[in-house]
């Protein structure tokens, strides 16, 4: 695939250490409208992470950008990769192997969500997960601030053997959690992943699909050989690394989406 993802800096974005859950990280946030907490992938903020940030800024919400690992700011390189990925691998606040987990970074990220929702307008907040994050937004969805949750190419628990693979990110509490909102607030979730990605795997989708049944909306962008997007096999980043910005690109119509969603379910305030 040609061209390059959308990039931005760090340009414009406040700074503010936020405490949550007894676990303190840098909050960057930007922007006006109803409230977007927006969780980066390994391995941090990179570029392609802002660029998604100032697009949601752009498109008129506040984002908030939590930096719970990386360098903010810093490109992607496959040894900061690496280097960022052996320190979350052992890190009991991600708990990256453990199946029907509940994650202690799950609990900050809604006390990030619960203090923007509370300075921003709007019903409640979105949240975005990707990679190694993409389950934390389902599992932040727990708190009721949360009324759009999306899941980009979730990976925890890192999927080695069938269990893990088959794991939908969250402990069986938080679950239920999660589905009874949906049968009774009209929660919904969205998810999405590339067909061949290895990572986020096609089994904790079914996963999900089971648990959260028609409040589930999928996007699986073809990344099989030939396919019309011109994306590799090892195609992962649906909303960041793999958008190009031409019209009728895949993965850009998969991020006007996510966009429509949040406006769907945050408004009246952001889809004015």
């Amino acid at each position: 695939m040609t061209g390059s993802a959308p990039t931005s800096t760090l340009t414009g974005w406040r700074k503010a250490a936020f405490t949550g859950a007894g676990l303190t990280h840098d909050v960057y946030e930007k922007g006006s409208g109803s409230g977007v907490v927006l969780v980066p992938e390994i391995p941090g903020m990179t570029p392609e992470v802002l660029g998604l940030g100032d697009h949601l800024v752009k498109q008129g919400f506040t984002v908030a950008i939590p930096s719970p690992f990386g360098e903010p700011g810093r490109k992607a390189s496959a040894g900061y990769g690496i280097a960022t990925f052996a320190k979350l691998c052992v890190s009991a606040e991600f708990r990256a192997f453990a199946t029907n987990a509940h994650r202690p970074i799950a609990d900050y990220l809604k006390a990030v969500a619960r203090d923007l929702a509370g300075r921003t307008p709007g019903p409640g907040v979105g949240i975005i997960g990707m990679c190694f994050t993409g389950g934390f937004a389902l599992a932040a969805a727990v708190d009721d601030a949360v009324l759009a949750p999306v899941l980009s190419q979730p990976v925890l628990p890192f999927p080695l053997g069938a269990a893990r693979a088959a794991d939908p990110g969250l402990s069986k509490e938080e679950l239920d959690t999660v589905v009874a909102r949906t049968r009774n607030e009209g929660l919904c979730v969205l998810g999405l992943r590339f067909s061949e990605d290895r990572g986020s795997t096609r089994p904790k989708f079914a996963s999900l699909r089971r648990a959260l049944g028609d409040a589930f909306e999928v996007i699986e962008l073809d990344s099989s050989k030939g396919n019309a997007g011109g994306f590799s096999s090892g195609a992962h980043s649906v909303l960041t690394g793999e958008v190009r910005e031409t019209p009728g690109h895949p993965a850009l119509a998969a991020r006007e989406r996510v966009v429509e969603f949040l406006r769907e379910r945050l408004a009246p305030a952001a889809g004015a």
